[in-house]
């Protein structure tokens, strides 16, 4: 068949530790969205893990939870690098502490 949900549970947990320590210590802009990133990666596997649970049937409400969540998400990646871009352009830097300092 196939591996347990265990298995999955387990990546989709090594995704989100990742994905919390890129949050937790980078400072880039770019490294932060794509720790974002590793993080919504992490709940789609868990999500679809889960909707596959063995007692019951597969859940399609599942996938299509994660269909829409990974277009939307898409689109929230594409704002996000658009504002570093910006936040590039204006100040010359993408260090989060340095842009901090910033502040009215």
């Amino acid at each position: 068949m196939g591996l347990p949900v265990s298995s999955y549970a387990a990546v989709a947990l090594i995704m989100l530790a990742v994905g919390v320590y890129c949050l937790l210590t980078k400072r880039n802009l770019i490294k932060l969205v794509i720790g974002i990133e590793i993080l919504t990666s992490a709940m789609h596997l868990n999500f679809i893990a889960l909707g596959y649970a063995p007692p019951a049937a597969p859940n399609p409400l599942a996938q299509v939870v994660v269909v829409v969540s990974t277009g939307l998400g898409a689109c929230v990646a594409t704002v996000a690098l658009m504002f570093v871009i910006n936040a590039y352009r204006h100040y010359g830097s993408l260090d989060v502490r340095r842009l901090r300092r910033l502040r009215w």
